[in-house]
């Protein structure tokens, strides 16, 4: 098993290229199923979940081709020999749910394991398979499977009791070759929705409304293969900007959507740090103002997003004042709080809310990364950290950013991964 060493690194300084999303290129890889011509996809970030995702849509009778020196990938799915993902890969990684609109649509069945990934929350499907009935499937539910079967999908109105992104993805899919016209209300609104949307629509779909609270959907009989630059991952973009913060540092971004990241740049700017939107990318600053608390509250999109709330925490342990943070999005995205204390943090959980009392001297710890994002705050607190901190479990870290490591010693970082 792999961990990284983290030691105590001072000021980061210097410029970082944000990679391609891995919320968004996920959906786009299994919309590709949608047509039996080639898509190309680029700007593809080189993670383990992409494998994954290769590997999956392979075992379904895809042929993917990845260039990752060049951060593109061919997918062609003319001859698809199976509608059921296998489990030894859906249990690796959530997203592997979003196959089951496409292949629904296209092969008018779909039979999947349930899924696994980072476990911050029930994170049930039944959003998914809502919209699935309302388009015109079966739903046969087995020991740990779902089914869903169609002769064939009818356009429909769907009202999602929560702004799911997965459920919102997979009806979108499923819903572009469906008869007549689908309307989805109380949809996610995140930029990895509208890029999805772009994708299908550059295929042939006929899709209005993604980026709002409602979608339209007009179904059409065929999709054609395209090419499409997958968008900067605002997560990534969050997660260096707090590393410029928690070390006072001096980081530039690059390849960077500064739209999608309001939220962050705003409860940052609270805290004293300086933000700068200029031709070149984004430049973050801690090192000009003493730097002050804070309280966040996660939301959808728009609002702070949940997958930044781990990193953000662990920034406000090192500055003044004591800060609220409110989790209302995953009921179990905490358990980096643990991890937190060991090092010396003082975080108490009061409900779905986090009292931190800040400007704490950190100490290198054995920590585990109990999750992608907290395996990234946990190496931003060890940055800050007296001593060596050990984090095991690093394989969720490396499921979600692309050549972490090398990113960060590059600014100054110095961290190491090695293997038992």
């Amino acid at each position: 098993m792999a961990r990284f060493l983290v030691e105590k690194s001072g000021p980061l300084h210097g410029e970082v290229e944000i990679s391609g999303s891995k919320n968004a290129v996920l959906p786009i890889m299994a919309a590709a199923i949608l047509t039996d011509e080639t898509c190309e996809i680029m700007d593809v970030p080189v993670l383990r979940d992409v494998d994954v995702m290769c590997k999956l849509l392979n075992s379904i009778g895809s042929e993917t081709k990845a260039n990752y020196e060049e951060n593109i990938i061919e997918i062609q799915s003319k001859n698809i020999i199976a509608e059921e993902a296998p489990y030894e890969l859906v249990k690796k990684m959530r997203a592997s749910i979003l196959v089951m609109g496409p292949l629904l649509a296209r092969m008018g069945k779909a039979k999947i394991s349930l899924p696994g990934g980072c476990a911050i929350g029930a994170r049930p499907i039944n959003l998914h398979l809502k919209g699935f009935q309302a388009l015109g499937a079966e739903i046969v539910e087995g020991h740990g499977y779902v089914e869903a079967t169609a002769d064939k999908l009818v356009g429909c109105n769907v009202y999602l009791d929560f702004p799911s992104v997965g459920a919102t993805e997979n009806i979108m899919m499923a819903a572009v070759l469906a008869e007549g016209t689908t309307i989805v209300e109380n949809v996610a609104e995140e930029p990895e929705i509208v890029d999805l949307a772009n994708f299908l629509n550059k295929m042939g779909a006929k899709i209005k409304g993604a980026g709002t609270d409602t979608i339209k959907i007009e179904g059409v009989e065929k999709l054609h293969g395209t090419k499409h630059a997958v968008i900067p991952d605002r997560i990534e973009t969050g997660t260096f900007m707090v590393a410029a913060a928690i070390t006072r540092g001096n980081i530039l971004l690059k390849n960077i959507v500064p739209d999608h990241v309001k939220p962050v740049i705003a409860k940052l700017k609270e805290c004293g740090v300086i933000v700068e939107d200029g031709d070149d990318g984004m430049r973050v600053r801690g090192d000009i103002h003493p730097l002050i608390s804070t309280d966040i509250k996660t939301l959808p999109y728009p609002g702070f997003p949940t997958d930044m709330q781990s990193q953000f925490m662990a920034f406000l342990t090192t500055v003044s004042g004591s800060s609220v943070v409110i989790e209302t999005v995953f009921e179990n995205r905490y358990m980096h709080i643990g991890e937190l204390n060991r090092m010396g943090a003082n975080i108490k959980i009061e409900g779905r809310s986090a009292i931190i009392q800040g400007d704490r001297a950190l100490q290198g710890a054995q920590v585990i990364s109990t999750d992608l994002r907290a395996g990234a705050a946990l190496v931003l607190a060890g940055m800050m950290a007296e001593g060596t901190t050990e984090i095991s479990e690093v394989y969720h870290i490396e499921r979600g950013y692309s050549d972490f490591i090398e990113k960060f010693r590059a600014l100054g970082a110095n961290i190491r991964r090695i293997e038992d």
